[in-house]
């Protein structure tokens, strides 16, 4: 294990926390993800999609 692996582990960045990322990462397309940090540790993973209407020519905005 090198020193910078370590020294991730010891912060709170593990294998686990990075494949949670990378799945949140992988299932959107277009939207945010945020890592929520508290005391210098990730604790929460948001995740918010936008999804883009490629043809919203029946939406007018009346009636909703």
């Amino acid at each position: 294990m090198t020193s910078k692996t370590a020294a991730l582990q010891k912060d709170g960045w593990n294998g686990e926390l990075e494949r949670q990322v990378r799945d949140a990462l992988s299932v959107i397309r277009f939207g945010t993800v945020t890592l929520v940090i508290q005391d210098g540790r990730v604790i929460q993973i948001d995740k918010n999609e936008k999804i883009r209407l490629t043809n919203p020519g029946h939406i007018h905005g009346s009636g909703i």
